[in-house]
């Protein structure tokens, strides 16, 4: 099961810190593949917050990476790293989440509305996958 679970984490997290990676790396290259909107067709202050975003989530999305590797290899630390990765995905899909509703509620331009769906079911599942994480590092370090 813990294989399973590892390869879970490692995918989805890896998807998020890949894209935030290329977000904050290469914009164009996101745009591109539409893992983010272009620059002048979001407001000002959208586009300064998702690569202030990108940057921050690029030094800080491969703990969630460490804890599924460390799943996959039945590491000892693997429940530490799920613990501070589930807690920064936790807050990274929460932020995400309230900070799009809110500025779609104000009528900040921050994308065309099926791509802000799309993000907001993605950042969804990255704290379904946080929370699942935490509980499973809960557990095993109470076992």
């Amino acid at each position: 099961m813990n294989v399973v679970l590892g390869i879970i984490v490692v995918a989805l997290s890896l998807l998020a810190w890949i894209g935030q990676a290329l977000a904050f790396l290469a914009p164009s290259t996101a745009v591109r593949w539409q893992l983010m909107e272009a620059e002048d067709t979001v407001d000002p202050v959208f586009w300064a917050d998702i690569r202030a975003e990108a940057l921050w989530d690029t030094l800080t999305l491969w703990v969630m990476v460490a804890a599924g590797v460390g799943l996959i290899v039945d590491s000892s630390t693997w429940p530490y790293f799920g613990l501070v990765g589930g807690g920064i995905y936790l807050y990274f899909g929460g932020r995400g989440i309230c900070a799009r509703v809110t500025m779609t509620q104000r009528g900040l331009r921050i994308g065309a509305p099926k791509s802000v769906g799309v993000g907001i079911a993605f950042l969804a599942l990255w704290t379904a996958m946080a929370l699942i994480t935490i509980v499973a590092a809960v557990v095993t370090l109470t076992s």
